[in-house]
């Protein structure tokens, strides 16, 4: 029985004194000796435990900074939940014949086709569409809080520990690392965290989580680092720290703290086949979040700077190609006309290999790096031409919207800018050579309505595998050409791989 009266645990022994005496009669009546029973004692044994460290100072320390974010939308849904956790809603099913091996499979073991839409507001007025969790950086009420989680809203709230709930405004977003910011106003001082240096950061740090997992707001788990530096595929600027406490569904834009309650990192994706809790959980890491943060309270937008040129990973057998010691850098297929870079004299084969100084390790470190500057900023490139290295100086331009060409993440612009028009999606090949990767999807494009998101990997288009953005095209214009409406587009999640049809535009061309 533990006892509480105290600073130690104190644990009651299953065994007493009495009950060993009792055992010891019993053995001896059996064997016909006299019964002699000795006294029991008076009081039971205790052992005194040592003091075990826990989170509970942390947890009271931060848990009034952290809250639950409901997010509301005056628009009704037009695609929902699959049932295995996809979000496909099972609608790019419907295209497909009756006898379709697919349709029957997903028929078969109990997948809605058409799954139900949740009910209605009484009063017409704004529904739910998301929960997650956020937390202030800020006394006058400055919060932030993940991308997706607000992505779809008209309008917001936040539920504070302490049970009030205050209307919040969006400030800006960043769909790139996945960031928002919100703002309450209200007449009073909010408790508020730091964001932590996390260049101390090591694997097997001791780590907490607070946020709003399954609405369930103000709970704590706790873990340690488990990796530094992962990539997800989820865009250009991936560099999560990998946690094993427990962080699920509504933990989104929540933080994790190191045990001086400052945050490390912003709860943004889990490994998760079984759609839950599996102990692999990516977070933001701090020293990214704050510079995008501190962009978004400034003005409300991310300004980033851009080299615009197309690049690609340096692989060994190119290494040795070009007489590099190591597979190291990022090797340009094509600079972008009149992009800084292509003015300041990079070609295509250089490899850039150190940016003012620093070491590029790979395409993906190379864009992270340039997009965490500002646009007028001048950098001092380290390039590997002709089998030496040289010093290249280039002002950096602004990074460029969507439909413009080229962008330091080294996208092909012409079919980029079309694919986008058409799908309304981008992609770019993926890193293990398998189908292309999702890097931004139009949020009012059919590709959204079926469920693609940023992070997923497109496999192939009506059977046919795909390594680029011409080669997605290619198939939905032969798909179009044969009079098709539909291309079938097979997509892989984190839940697994599965299949959607997208719409070819055959309807939109001319008739001849």
């Amino acid at each position: 029985m533990l006892d509480q009266t105290s600073g130690y645990n104190k644990f009651k022994p299953i065994l007493k004194a009495s009950a060993l005496a009792g055992g010891v009669a019993a053995v001896l009546f059996s064997a016909g000796a006299p019964l002699t029973v000795p006294e029991a004692l008076a009081d039971p044994v205790y052992v005194e435990a040592p003091k075990v460290p826990g989170f509970a100072d942390v947890v009271e320390a931060v848990s009034p900074a952290v809250v639950s974010v409901v997010v509301e939308s005056n628009v009704q849904p037009v695609a929902q939940n699959d049932g295995f956790g996809f979000g496909f809603g099972g609608r790019g099913f419907d295209n497909l014949p009756d006898d379709h091996p697919l349709k029957r499979f997903f028929k078969d073991f109990g997948a809605p086709l058409e799954p139900q839409q949740p009910p209605k507001p009484r009063d017409g007025g704004p529904r739910p569409v998301a929960q997650g969790s956020g937390f202030f950086v800020s006394e006058d009420g400055y919060l932030v809080t993940n991308n997706h989680v607000v992505r779809e809203g008209d309008s917001f709230s936040v539920l504070m520990d302490d049970g009030t709930e205050y209307d919040a405004k969006l400030v800006g977003t960043d769909p790139r690392t996945d960031l928002a910011v919100l703002k309450v106003d209200a007449d009073r001082d909010f408790t508020y965290v730091n964001f932590a240096d996390d260049s101390k950061l090591r694997v097997g740090d001791w780590v907490v989580a607070v946020g709003n997992p399954f609405g369930l707001g103000g709970t704590v788990t706790s873990g340690i680092v488990s990796a530094l530096g992962r990539d997800i595929a989820s865009g250009p600027y991936d560099d999560y720290i990998q946690v094993d406490a427990a962080v699920n569904h509504g933990n989104s834009g929540g933080p994790t703290f190191d045990l001086n309650g400052e945050v490390v990192g912003i709860n943004t994706a889990i490994f998760s086949p079984s759609g839950g809790n599996v102990g692999i959980a990516f977070a933001i890491p701090s020293h990214l979040a704050q510079d995008v943060v501190n962009d978004l309270i400034d003005d409300g937008t991310v300004e980033r700077g851009w080299l615009g040129v197309r690049i690609q990973p340096v692989t060994e057998d190119i290494a040795d190609a070009i007489g590099l010691a190591k597979p190291e850098g990022a090797l340009i297929s094509e600079p972008t006309s009149d992009s800084p870079g292509a003015k300041a004299g990079l070609r295509q084969g250089d490899v850039i290999t150190a940016v003012n100084g620093d070491v590029i390790e790979d395409a993906r470190s190379l864009s992270r790096m340039i997009g965490m500057m500002e646009p007028g900023d001048n950098v001092e490139l380290s390039v590997w031409r002709d089998g030496k290295s040289q010093t290249i100086d280039v002002t950096l331009g602004e990074f460029p919207s969507e439909d413009q060409l080229a962008s330091a993440e080294g996208m092909s612009a012409p079919a980029e800018s079309s694919l986008m028009s058409r799908m309304g999606i981008e992609v770019r090949p993926s890193e293990d050579g398998k189908g292309v990767t999702v890097t931004a999807v139009n949020p009012d494009s059919d590709a959204a309505q079926k469920g693609l998101a940023e992070g997923q990997k497109i496999l192939s288009v009506n059977n046919k595998d795909v390594a680029s953005a011409q080669d997605i095209l290619t198939q939905v214009e032969e798909a179009a050409s044969n009079g098709r409406k539909q291309a079938l587009f097979q997509v892989e999640t984190e839940n697994g791989s599965m299949f959607t049809a997208l719409p070819t535009g055959s309807e939109n061309q001319d008739a001849g």
